[in-house]
């Protein structure tokens, strides 16, 4: 070798040095790698694990180095913020960000439906995603849940078959955002592990007010880990500070209509005008020596733990303060994982997210094209990133230096390997005895109990509604044998609930069907061993069950629409309108003309929506001030009287000054005078109190006589 030759050697043996001089070793999320050689395995000589991220990672890097529409959660809204810690939780898991109260963590959330695509509404009954973005100082913590804690199969294998059925029917494409159809109950009828979760969606939690008034719930039994690597398990659930509330479907139907964006305007208008969205962040944690102490098996992703077992510690909070720049940049690229996690916390054996821990990055590859997504914006860790991960499609990251392989001596051996102490990533050491084998647990078998449990822990009226919801959902089939199959099944969680269904079916429950009730097995398997055996009742009720559980004296962000004409009651509405504002709700003058009307005192006022261009459903409450020119020009207007009437069905709060009674022609104002909601010449205190609440329900049965 010449001697320039050997200088040039040197000189890039110095440059690439210098450009990897102390830098440790991380994942594309900013997890510190500590072994980059060996792979996650069964034992030494055992077989790999699919939970190996680093290795996934590493692999599926190299495979696509040279050089869509979410096909689930398509419909998506988001909005940045922050998490603080309230208190640590050291003794537990040694990951930072549970242990550090001093820290302010930043977050990005992606609240989404699941079966519609991008373009269809948001009020469909559906599950709603709600995956929060942690980018913590160790790198990237994703949690990935949906507002039930439960999911409706309990094997990742199952997944294409649930989503093909509860999507359009391929051969018409229809229908759209909807469960209601043949291949869905075709599907639900013949795998009754769906049944726990299906009874959540045909509850009201599937038709939430509001994304910033649903709970929120990892799912998944996972792990935490401490210093000394003990580890406990743990569910992950956001309880909203708002409290949790629906619409009633009549009111979905229409608000579809009304604005097809409610819930998407109503999360950015809220963080717009500075109501910031809240939840605490709480944990159930198990003793791993408390694995089997259930009637149930906590890696079951169809079960939850009721909060009166164990109780849910609230940690922390979580607020929402910003709203995107760019909707595509950041709310459609922003690529979520539950593979992405830091130290100190881990995957549990739950066969539902063990898959999900290979779908998703499989996922992020078809929708943004390469494996370099986590160098959009919205993906980047906070922390530095260094491994020997090169090129690929759409690579924003210029690499300097020759070295991209580990061991190396001509980078110094950079980036180096981090030890445990240092925060490199090291799995849980779980012992695993077993043969490998393609079956299911027998523990998972229960599939009536958890949906019962539910049932019994409603209220009268949401009970009547999850049985509205089932009638109107089976009812859209047009096969007699699966109506059957879902009567008999729903006979097995609650006979007066099945008989209900059947009324309004106008059928009779069946005392038997053909074949085995659940056919979700293998084709060799022992049938019989698999099928769901008679429910238990191991807890009478849980209240954490019912959307009353969680309350609010607030009314922030409550849409209140005031009804006036010219000629209205300024001092009356002013002082309603300063109260309410006061206590953080949105008032909205609603006129039969758009511009400016003007009140008895001569003064104008800005007309927020003429009640041509808007509905009843899109507000929370309405008041109507008194002047008699007022309530001629309203009585003038068609969409009066149907807008005080859908309030009363829909069993919102009405405000209205003495003089309006009587005066307002065809509605039923009359007939519910002495409703706890419908108040006359009230203190603002009273109307505030009762839109707090949300609705009236024992008004319900009786309103649904109101034609609108």
């Amino acid at each position: 070798m010449s001697e320039k030759e050997k200088d040039k050697k040197s000189q890039d043996l110095t440059r690439d040095t210098k450009n990897a001089e102390g830098k440790t070793m991380t994942t594309n999320q900013g997890v510190k790698v500590n072994d980059t050689n060996n792979s996650l395995k069964a034992g030494e000589r055992g077989a790999t694990l699919l939970e190996d991220f680093i290795l996934r990672e590493k692999i599926t890097h190299f495979d696509h180095e040279r050089i869509p529409e979410r096909i689930v959660h398509a419909r998506g809204s988001g909005a940045h913020g922050y998490f603080e810690l309230y208190e640590s939780m050291d003794k537990y898991t040694k990951a930072p960000i549970f242990t550090d109260t001093s820290r302010k963590t930043p977050v990005f959330v992606r609240f989404s439906t699941v079966a519609g695509s991008k373009g269809s509404a948001d009020l469909a009954r559906d599950v709603r995603g709600f995956a929060v973005k942690f980018y913590t100082e160790e790198g990237i913590f994703d949690l990935v849940g949906n507002n039930m804690p439960v999911f409706f199969i309990q094997d990742s294998m199952k997944f294409p078959d649930l989503i093909h059925a509860v999507k359009p029917e391929p051969d018409r494409e229809i229908p759209q955002a909807a469960s209601a159809h043949d291949t869905f109950y075709d599907f639900v009828s013949l795998t009754t592990e769906t049944l726990h979760n299906h009874i959540w969606v045909m509850s009201d939690r599937a038709i939430p007010r509001s994304l910033r008034m649903m709970e929120g719930f990892g799912i998944h039994t996972f792990r935490l880990v401490n210093v000394e690597g003990k580890s406990h398990f743990v569910k992950f659930h956001w309880k909203p500070l708002l409290g949790t509330h629906s619409v009633t479907w009549d009111e979905a139907v229409k608000i579809h209509g009304a604005d097809s964006d409610f819930h998407r305007r109503d999360l950015w208008d809220a963080i717009d005008a500075g109501h910031f969205p809240e939840w605490e962040l709480g944990l159930q944690i198990i003793p791993e020596e408390d694995e089997h102490k259930f009637e149930f098996d906590i890696l079951d992703p169809t079960k939850l733990i009721p909060e009166e077992m164990v109780p849910v510690q609230r940690i922390g909070k979580m607020t929402l303060n910003r709203n995107p720049d760019n909707f595509f940049a950041e709310t459609e690229q922003v690529a979520f994982h539950p593979g992405h996690i830091v130290p100190g916390i881990d995957f549990s054996n739950d066969p539902l997210l063990q898959g999900r821990l290979f779908s998703y990055t499989d996922t992020q590859l078809s929708r943004l094209g390469s494996p370099n997504f986590h160098e959009l914006p919205i993906n980047r860790p906070v922390n530095e990133t260094h491994n020997n991960q090169r090129d690929a499609h759409m690579r924003m990251t210029i690499n300097k230096g020759k070295t991209a392989y580990f061991p190396n001596s001509i980078g110094g051996g950079c980036p180096h390997l981090a030890k445990m102490a240092e925060g490199g990533f090291t799995p849980y050491e779980e012992r695993i005895d077993g043969r490998k084998t393609r079956a299911r647990s027998e523990s998972f078998n229960d599939h009536y109990s958890q949906p019962a449990l539910f049932y019994r822990s409603l209220t009268d009226w949401e009970k009547d509604h999850v049985a509205d919801a089932y009638t109107f959902e089976i009812g859209k089939c047009t096969y007699d044998h699966i109506k059957e199959r879902m009567l008999y099944i729903i006979n097995q969680i609650d006979e007066d609930l099945a008989a209900k269904v059947a009324e309004g079916l106008g059928m009779e429950i069946p005392s038997k069907v053909e074949g085995p009730v659940n056919q979700a097995i293998g084709a060799d398997a022992d049938v019989e061993k698999h099928q769901p055996p008679k429910k238990k009742n191991y807890l009478d009720k849980s209240e954490a069950l019912s959307l009353t559980h969680l309350k609010s004296d607030s009314i922030a962000t409550r849409q209140i629409g005031f009804l006036v004409g010219n000629g209205f009651d300024g001092e009356s509405m002013g002082k309603m309108k300063k109260a309410l504002e006061d206590k953080g709700a949105m008032v909205q003058l609603l006129a039969p003309h758009g511009g400016t009307v003007k009140c008895d005192q001569g003064k104008s006022h800005k007309v927020d929506a003429a009640l041509l261009t808007t509905e009843s459903v899109l507000f929370d409450a309405i008041y109507i001030p008194g002047g008699t020119k007022s309530l001629e020009a309203l009585n003038k207007a068609p969409k009066t009287a149907k807008f005080i009437n859908e309030t009363l069905k829909h069993c919102k709060a009405i405000a209205l000054d003495k003089e309006v009674m009587g005066k307002i022609e065809n509605t039923y104002l009359e007939k519910f005078k002495e409703d706890a909601a419908v108040l006359i010449d009230k203190a603002p205190a009273k109307f505030i109190e009762q839109i707090a609440a949300h609705r009236n329900w024992s008004r319900q049965k009786e309103a649904m006589s109101i034609p609108v």
